[in-house]
Parts: structure tokens; C-alpha cells; sequence
């Protein structure tokens, strides 16, 4: 377009002015030497009034927040210099030279499906990928599970197990005639926050005896057995978090069927499968148990641990319900739940779970792997309960051993925990919870005597 055409489409200067004008509600001319001599160039344009105007926020009256109890660990440990710090505040796996790690099966995964020139990256259906719902459901409730043949379970892909519980959490507000869900005391610091910004009222129900370290059973039963018909129970299915405290399968059945008597609905986070005891059956079977009388349940399930992909978010949701259709129906409003929420979930770290959980060689490749992490905890547990031994170390340390998965509720108060941050420059959660997984053989002595300091000098 040649200059001429240019001024030509753009219109004159003074037209231009004009239209200008008759949109600001300003008297304008030809014969005006110029718009501003008749008005002052901020008559014309005024910028709205904000906060930002006078200097301040709008968000003045915002007040700081507390670190998350569990996250602020990490926090607090990248702050201090010392090259003796320890972080066992963290719910990640490391290895023993104390580093993140990346399973070779996932980095296979991960090669295959970037080679794979058909892959795309559309938007998943709101409820994710197909192979993978369908794999996870196999893999928590077993391939050859009646629930999964009749087509009586709907699972929907979420952001791992925070998101899958966050669903649950509110398409049971939503639809569940019973809007109190009971929590073990303690639990995942995470459960009170989810579900009650998820519409449900929360209380607890004992579970840990703080004099023997373990399971306060009879007090579970006598709390559960109170609560109103059509509550809701959350279980952990095994490695309870904080406190590594799980019910033998007898005590399981026990569980069972005081729910099942009570018409409860139990809610299964089941966070560690596999990651537990290294075996992933074993570590299914409290689920298995309540799926297989027929009732109906739901479970959150988590890839973070026992593949190892913590940042991928990946996650999924199952509803057992009692026939196909009601299935049909959940998953229809668990849709609505989601599209609002966060739309569809992403891609690549389902992509990565469905590669291997469909191909035999990767498969077994990922449970020699996880039972590799599993050990190496279970080692470290056994490290610590003898190197306490040998130090002479006061009380009784065989909870160290007899509790499970990737935390130990060591029973060290407060004060212990603060002078062990202090002191030793060991970083853990207030309630005195520690990572079995941030131990190597090189810090176990170490942290052996901080707690035997800590246990001699402050009771």
C-alpha cells in the first residue's frame, strides 16, 4: 500500500481528532488551533481512580501467612549453612547419597513416548486417559476384581492423591446425604484442609496410642461405632502418615465390619502402594477386603511415591459403586465437579504411568525397582534401631522398626525436635515425624545422637 493509500485509509489528522473527540464527550473544531488549546489534556483523559493511584494496595490488609507445616521444613533447612544439616521433614524419596531419584523405568517411559512422532498435545477428556483410568483401577483393586468385570468402578485421572481427594471430597458434599467425614487422630496434615474446603464437616476418631507407639484399636472402634449412619471414615491403606502405625489384617476385617454394621462409607488415600512393603498386592489388600463384600467405597490413588513422580501430579479417583449404572451416573457428576475446577488433567505424567503399567518387561522392571526403595527403607529403619540400641539411648525404640513406609512417629516432643534443629541442625516436623527415606548410612549416626541427646537432656 503506497503513502498516498496509507493517509487515505487512516483518514486526516483532524478527522482523526474529531472522532476522537465525540468519543470523550469533547467539543471539537477544524477551525481549533488544536484540541488541547480548548481543553487541558487531563479534562480529556482521567485515569480511573485505584489504589495504585495514592501509593498503597488494595491488598494492605493481607497478612503474612504461616509456612506449611510440612513444606516450612524445607524451607527452614535450604536456609542454614551447616554442612552437617539433615532434611527428614520432606515426603520424597533419596537415595543414599541423599539425591532425588528418577526410576530407569520411568526415564525409559519418558524416551519412548518423546520418540513417538503421533503423540500430540490435545486436551484430555475431563475425566484423563483412558489406559491409565483403566490400569489404575486393575492395579488398586486387582485385575481379576468383580468390580472392575461388572463395571461397577468409575475412575476419573486427577492431580495425584491431593486432587483425587479434593474431588471426592466434594462430589460427596455434593451428592452424599451424610456430610461429616471422620479422620484418624493424627493424619496427613493436608486431610482437614482438603475436605473442609471441599463442603464436608471434619472430626476424628482415635488412632495412635502415644504410650505404646502403635495402634489405639480399641478406642478406633469405640469412636467409629458412634458416629451417625452414612458418615464417612477416611483409611489410610497402608503406611499410615504420620505415624507409620498400620492394623494387621485381622484388626482390617474388624474395621470392616463395624462399617459395613454402621452403614459408613470408608474413603481409602492410599498414597504408598507398593511403596510400603515392596510388595504392591500386600499393600492393596485393606481396600481389596471392603471391595470384594460387594459395599460400596472410594479411593484416592497417588504415582508421587511409588513411581517416583512427584511433580507430574499424577493421580486417580475410584468410586466402587453397587451396579454399573449407578457408575455410570457418578461419573457423570464427577465430571461436573472437575470441568470447573482445573478442565482436564495433564498428559505426560499419565502417559508415563499407562507406558509402564501396560507393558510386561516395564512392569516388572518398576516393581524391582520399588521393592529396591521400599528395602532401602526398611534398612534404614533398622540402622537407626541399632544404633539407638548401642548408644544406650533411653526408652523403648522398637517402633522404629515395627512401623511402616516412608515416616516414623518417633515420639519426640516439641522441645526435642528444637533442640535437635538447633543443636544438630536435623530438620523434622513438630510432632516429631521423620522421613525414613532422607536417611543414609552416613547420617544415621548422626541423627542417633541427636535424638540420644535430646531424650537425655529434655524429657
Amino acid at each position: 500500500m503506497g503513502d498516498a493509500n496509507l493517509r487515505a485509509e487512516l483518514g486526516s489528522p483532524g478527522r482523526r481528532l474529531g472522532t476522537l473527540a465525540r468519543h470523550l464527550g469533547v467539543d471539537y473544531s477544524p477551525a481549533s488551533s488544536s484540541l488541547m488549546a480548548s481543553h487541558n489534556a487531563s479534562e480529556i483523559v482521567t485515569p480511573w481512580p485505584t489504589a495504585g493511584s495514592y501509593g498503597g494496595s488494595v491488598f494492605t490488609n493481607v497478612v503474612q501467612a504461616p509456612e506449611d507445616p510440612i513444606l516450612g521444613v524445607t524451607v527452614a533447612y535450604n536456609k542454614d549453612p551447616s554442612p552437617v544439616k539433615v532434611n527428614l521433614g520432606v515426603g520424597a524419596y533419596r537415595t543414599e547419597e541423599g539425591k532425588p531419584l528418577v526410576l530407569n523405568v520411568v526415564r525409559r517411559a519418558e524416551q519412548l513416548l518423546v520418540n513417538d512422532p503421533s503423540r500430540v498435545k490435545e486436551y484430555l477428556p475431563i475425566t484423563g486417559l483412558a489406559d491409565f483410568n483403566k490400569l489404575s483401577a486393575k492395579l488398586i483393586f486387582g485385575a481379576d476384581s468383580p468390580a472392575i468385570q461388572e463395571n461397577r468402578v468409575t475412575t476419573v485421572q486427577c492431580l495425584s492423591g491431593t486432587g483425587s481427594l479434593r474431588v471426592g471430597g466434594e462430589f460427596l458434599a455434593r451428592h452424599h446425604h451424610e456430610h461429616t467425614i471422620y479422620i484418624p487422630q493424627p493424619t496427613w496434615g493436608n486431610h482437614p484442609k482438603v475436605f473442609t474446603l471441599a463442603g464436608l464437616s471434619v472430626k476424628t476418631y482415635h488412632y495412635y496410642d502415644p504410650t505404646t507407639r502403635g495402634l489405639n484399636f480399641k478406642s478406633l472402634l469405640e469412636d467409629l461405632s458412634k458416629a451417625p449412619r452414612g458418615a464417612i471414615v477416611l483409611l489410610h491403606a497402608c503406611a499410615h502418615n504420620p505415624t507409620g502405625v498400620d492394623p494387621t489384617l485381622d484388626q482390617w476385617e474388624q474395621i470392616r465390619l463395624l462399617i459395613r454394621s454402621k452403614g459408613l462409607l470408608p474413603f481409602f488415600d492410599s498414597a504408598y502402594q507398593g511403596f510400603a512393603s515392596g510388595n504392591l498386592e500386600a499393600d492393596a489388600q485393606s481396600i481389596r477386603m471392603f471391595v470384594a463384600d460387594g459395599g460400596e467405597c472410594l479411593t484416592a490413588q497417588s504415582y508421587a511415591k511409588n513411581m517416583g513422580l512427584y511433580g507430574e501430579r499424577v493421580g486417580a479417583l475410584s468410586i466402587v459403586c453397587k451396579s454399573a449404572d449407578v457408575a455410570v451416573r457418578v461419573e457423570s457428576q464427577l465430571k461436573l465437579v472437575i470441568r470447573p475446577m482445573y478442565s482436564n488433567p495433564p498428559i505426560h505424567g499419565a502417559s508415563i504411568v499407562a507406558t509402564i503399567l501396560k507393558d510386561r518387561e516395564m512392569y516388572h522392571e518398576w516393581t524391582v525397582e520399588l521393592k529396591a526403595m521400599a528395602d532401602r527403607i526398611i534398612r534404614m529403619r533398622q540402622q537407626l534401631f541399632d544404633a539407638l540400641r548401642t548408644r544406650g539411648t533411653p526408652g523403648d525404640w522398637s517402633h522404629t522398626i515395627k512401623q511402616i513406609g516412608m515416616f516414623t512417629f518417633t515420639g519426640l516432643n516439641r522441645e526435642q525436635v528444637t533442640f535437635m534443629t538447633k543443636e544438630y541442625h536435623i530438620y523434622m516436623t513438630s510432632d516429631g515425624r521423620i522421613s525414613m527415606a532422607g536417611l543414609s548410612s552416613k547420617t544415621v549416626p548422626h541423627l542417633a545422637d541427636a535424638i540420644h541427646a535430646a531424650v537425655t537432656r529434655i524429657k
